[in-house]
């Protein structure tokens, strides 16, 4: 017989009468205690360290298995895997010497992360110090290995146990820039660690370590004048030298290279802010190559590296090709030339799927310390340009990298037509993700034509692209906001066989027109002849060369061009005109001075036989009153009297300018007191030293547009008296012979600038063989005509066009684009848009499955227009939209337009009020919203459940509030925040006032106190379950004949930026 059972004893209550009896449980079973000293242990396996310290305090028998336990142990984590915590407080030298003289077997200690040590004991104050700590690990025999992250504990261990080795990766956790004096490190010859992380300390100098394996230094003070006097680490896999504070001499870093070249197995090298000696590496791979050196790398970065060569890049890639798969090139060896002599050394890079072009170290960016700033602690001496590669670089770039998958493009301004990178032999099949930032000259029009072209692209990143010209500038004849300036039209100029002749017209905004064709000599009258038939017939002239669309600044180079071509053609007139536009300051000549004889005429007769087609494009191009005019001289009064000459006046009647064209108020002022409107008034050498005239072959010093001039109002007064104010100008055909300009006398007061020099050549009319688009501009009624005057002016029309067949999400941050269209994107998921401050509209044209918007601080966006368009969409897919408007919603318009409007969905508004933003809500419903749909999804398929329209007709049979729906609303707090959520979302009701079933998690912090709807914590976890729980509801819905959608939305609302001030996001 087995051993008999506990029987409760059955005792009679009340007495001998007791009729009831009263049943004493058991006491409860200790299973614990009954299990075996081997299987306790075995579970202790499973447990923190922590933990099991604390069980021998519980009982005699856990304290038995304890011990045991720890006696046998030899891998022991005291942060429990861990790693980037601490481990538990309260050691104490004497508390953490008995824990591990109970262990004598240990052999590795992971998780030795003390918050804080002493350096040294105290005499009668019991603390945690590091003499106390390397007591306690010489205690432990057979200790083989720690892991820390202190870095006086790990110097002491180097010294006083040089046997134990360093687990795992040493980083030390006090590191800061600049750098702290007192982290200070030491590194010996014998030091037995394979991964050394050192970020803030100051190391003496980097020695012969056989046994490392990954070293990486950032922001380390190297403190000895030759640190790599003996640098050789055979085993060296990465190395990583990030803004270090080294030596500045160039040659003392001779021995670092040699001794990486000695690392046969390196596969990582990144350089940032390391001045070697240019050449050197070209000169070491020479050497080492064939034996190995640098052939097995992976990962090659260069940044902000001072001496560095094309040919120190060029050689690492080249002995790398066969495992080369990611390459980061700072912006001084982003050129084409790079790319270009890759493609000559005709090598295949079957592994290479990451480039970065113009690549900047993320300290170097976030940084708030000037260059000054960052020289005074010791960092190199290094001021970055950016990349100068152009499209015909970029197209190599896939010829040499075939199987290219993410590209990123960092501040390369000479890139313009995108569309252009794409050959037959530059295909981009592979390119998966590409990111551009500040690549501000490339067209819109043709990065959307780009997109298209791209067979395998998924994701795009925009950052500071495309943005929108500052306002007025167009006004007054100038083309602002490119970010360029007259070295990328030198480069341009250079590379004008791939469409980079005409870099800036029709630039990514679209508001340069065409430039006229280049003038003939001035003293050529027959030629002019031609010219000026062939122009009023509307054709090129033959002298336009191949300029005819430069934009305005390249028509200065040009002019250059002709002049060192044509020097002996062009007249003195025409030569005195170029040297006034190219006059350069600070070079040690005597700069241009007034003089009494005029120097710059043109014939009278030649100006007179073009006045007929000056007029009619005068007519066309802006629109000029007189009141107009008598303001502009009001503004330039009290002036200097020279001269008097009669102005100009226009036409009473106004004309409509065409669209796309400049339809404000344009004159032009001269120092000979003539002054007319766009397209009538002719100019000698304006303010700065420019030449205007009205038409090209006029003048050799400048391309002027046709129809158009510039306007000096503001930059230089006019001499004109009070008098003539009041006087009507003539005809313009009889005044044009007069409005020559001789101020050949006038002396530049400042450099000649980029808005400068480009203002006298800004064509205000197209050519009408090409009409520009259409730009949605306000009339300006006011009379302002400097880009510092305040303009009312609407935001530039800017359209991203989407069209790819792969294309998964978009990414935009500080982009000034304003429409954003999906036209064809049947695997497009997501949209994300960020301090887009111009972005106002969304067309989805066909993008089924896009269930993701993200609209943050974008100030200017429609809400209405971009909700009709989402709501819009076939419902497909269940869709969450997240915005944080800048302004106040009008809540109660919002809900009517939502639940009112023809939208197919079950949809909620969630108005979210933390600040600084908490993400915890948002995150959370995307987790459960798909659930809340697949229920009624399987009902309508499998239970015949009746489904929910929203046609024409039940639009107009609910007129009011519900509007048909069932809505309701919920509120409460979360992290001492407030929300609300107005919806009519099905069963959410039921399902949160359920009780939690057995399928219940509580391995999770949500619940109701923390989020909106914790399923998990209710064991909802799938549909099935949650119609176990909802039956009375589906009947209730099924007998009142109330159908439900297949899909549902949300709408997001984050009010932290509602003041209009943006609230700083880690998250966004």
């Amino acid at each position: 017989m087995g051993p008999r059972r506990k029987a409760s004893k059955i005792q009679p209550v009340g007495g001998s009468r007791g009729a009831e009896l009263l049943v004493s449980p058991s006491e409860p079973k200790d299973y614990i205690n009954e299990l075996s000293h081997e299987v306790l242990c075995h579970i202790f396996r499973y447990l923190p360290m922590k933990d099991i310290i604390c069980m021998e305090s519980l009982s005699r028998k856990l304290r038995e298995a304890v011990t045991l336990y720890l006696r046998v142990v030899k891998v022991v984590d005291l942060c429990a895997g861990r790693w980037w915590e601490y481990m538990p407080s309260g050691f104490t030298d004497g508390s953490f010497l008995l824990l591990l003289k109970k262990m004598p077997d240990l052999e590795q200690l992971y998780g030795l992360h003390p918050r804080y040590l002493e350096r040294r004991r105290v005499r009668g104050y019991e603390a945690f110090s590091i003499p106390g700590v390397l007591e306690a690990l010489q205690a432990c025999p057979n200790l083989l290995g720690v892991e820390t992250s202190h870095l006086e504990l790990v110097e002491a261990i180097w010294n006083y146990m040089p046997q134990v080795h360093i687990l795992g990766k040493f980083r030390n956790r006090n590191g800061a820039f600049p750098i702290p004096a007192e982290n200070k490190l030491t590194i010996p010859i014998t030091a037995k660690i394979q991964t050394l992380h050192l970020v803030g300390v100051n190391v003496p100098e980097i020695p012969c370590v056989s046994m490392l394996r990954h070293l990486y230094l950032k922001w380390v003070r190297l403190t000895k004048p030759q640190p790599f006097k003996d640098f050789l680490c055979v085993s060296l896999r990465t190395f990583v030298m990030r803004n270090c504070a080294g030596p500045t001499n160039s040659l003392k870093y001779v021995p670092l290279v040699t001794g990486l070249a000695s690392a046969r197995n390196l596969e990582q090298l990144e350089l940032v802010r390391v001045p070697f000696l240019g050449g050197l590496i070209q000169h070491v791979v020479e050497d080492s190559w064939r034996s190995g050196g640098f052939r097995n790398l992976h990962t090659v970065v260069f940044g902000a590296c001072k001496n560095a060569l094309e040919v120190d890049l060029g050689y690492l890639i080249i002995t790398a090709a066969r495992r080369l798969h990611e390459l980061r090139i700072q912006p001084s060896l982003t050129k084409d030339g790079v790319f270009s002599a890759l493609k000559m050394a005709e090598l295949e890079f079957p592994q290479f799927e990451t480039l970065h072009l113009g690549y900047v170290d993320e300290f170097l960016l976030q940084c708030k310390m000037s260059h000054s700033e960052l020289v005074k602690y010791g960092l190199a001496d290094v001021i970055e340009n950016p990349g100068i590669i152009t499209d015909i670089g970029i197209k190599v770039v896939n010829e040499v990298f075939t199987n290219i998958k993410y590209l990123l493009i960092y501040n390369c301004p000479h890139l313009h037509n995108p569309h252009h990178w794409i050959t037959d032999q530059s295909r981009w099949s592979r390119l998966v993700d590409l990111t551009l930032v500040r690549c501000h000259a490339i067209k819109l029009e043709s990065f959307s034509q780009f997109i298209e072209l791209l067979p395998s692209l998924e994701f795009i990143c925009l950052d500071q692209m495309f943005r929108e010209p500052p306002k007025g500038c167009a006004r007054v004849g100038l083309s602002a906001g490119t970010g360029i300036g007259v070295s990328s039209a030198l480069v341009s100029n250079q590379n004008s066989n791939n469409d980079n002749d005409n870099n800036n017209n029709n630039h990514h905004h679209n508001n340069e027109a065409d430039v006229p064709p280049a003038p003939a000599p001035a003293n050529n009258n027959q030629r002019q002849q031609q010219q000026q038939q062939q122009q009023h017939n509307g054709k090129p002239t033959s002298g336009a060369l191949h300029v005819q669309k430069v934009s305005a600044w390249q028509s200065h180079i040009f002019c250059v061009k002709f002049f060192c071509l044509k020097k002996s053609r062009v007249s003195q007139t025409a030569q005195y005109c170029l040297l006034c536009v190219f006059v350069i300051p600070g070079k040690g000549k005597t700069p241009l001075r007034r003089s009494n004889n005029g120097v710059v005429s043109v014939a009278v007769s030649v100006e007179q036989t073009r006045v007929q087609a000056v007029d009619r494009s005068c007519e066309k191009s802006c629109q000029v009153t007189s009141e107009q005019i008598k303001a502009d001289m009001k503004a330039a009064g009290e002036t200097s009297k020279k001269t008097s000459n009669k102005g100009i006046n226009t036409e009473d009647g106004e004309t409509n300018a065409r669209p796309g064209t400049y339809s404000g108020t344009v004159t032009s002022r001269t120092n000979s007191g003539t002054e007319g409107p766009s397209g009538a008034q002719t100019g000698g050498l304006g303010d700065r030293g420019r030449l205007s005239s009205h038409h090209p072959p006029t003048s050799v010093g400048c391309l002027e547009p046709r129809g158009a001039t510039v306007n000096h109002a503001l930059r230089r007064p006019m001499v004109q008296s009070e008098q003539e104010e009041g006087q009507p100008g003539p005809d313009i055909g009889s005044g044009s012979q007069h409005s020559e300009v001789r101020d050949e006398d006038f002396v530049p007061r400042r450099p000649l600038t980029r808005s400068h020099t480009r203002m006298s050549c800004v064509s205000l009319v197209p050519d009408r063989a090409k009409p520009r688009v259409a730009v949605r501009r306000k009339r300006m009624a006011d009379k302002s005509t400097s880009t510092s005057d305040p303009v009312t002016e609407d935001d530039h029309v800017q359209i991203l066009s989407l069209k790819s067949k792969n294309l998964v999400g978009i990414t935009m941050t500080n982009c000034g684009i304003t429409d954003l269209v999906l036209k064809e994107c049947p695997k497009m998921m997501f949209i994300h848009a960020t301090r887009c401050r111009v972005l106002k509209q969304l067309r989805v044209e066909s993008a089924p499955i896009v269930n993701r918007f993200d609209y943050a601080q974008c100030k200017k966006l429609d809400m209405e227009q971009v909700l009709d368009q989402i709501l819009r969409m076939p419902p497909e897919r269940n869709r969450i939209i997240y915005m944080r408007p800048m302004h106040q919603i009008d809540t109660v318009a919002l809900e009517r337009q939502l639940f009112q409007g023809p939208y197919p969905y079950h949809i909620a508004i969630v108005h979210e009020f933390s600040n600084p933003p908490n993400i915890r809500n948002k995150v959370r419903i995307r987790s459960w919203m798909d659930t809340i749909a697949n229920i009624s999804q399987e009902l309508i398929k499998y239970e015949f459940f009746p489904e929910a329209t929203r046609t024409e007709e039940d639009i107009k049979k609910y007129p009011s509030f519900p509007w048909g729906r069932d809505i309701y609303s919920l509120e409460g707090v979360v992290d001492g925040a407030p929300y609300s959520m107005i919806t009519d979302f099905p069963w959410l009701r039921t399902l949160r006032a359920a009780d939690p079933n057995c399928y219940a998690r509580y391995d999770f912090e949500d619940d109701e106190s923390t989020t909106i709807y914790a399923p998990r914590r209710k064991g909802q976890l799938s549909a099935d379950i949650c119609m176990e729980t909802i039956g009375e509801e589906i009947s209730e819905r099924r007998q009142s004949k109330r159908g439900v959608f297949q899909r549902v939305v949300v709408l997001f609302l984050h009010h932290c930026d509602t003041p209009g001030e943006p609230v700083d996001d880690d998250y966004i």
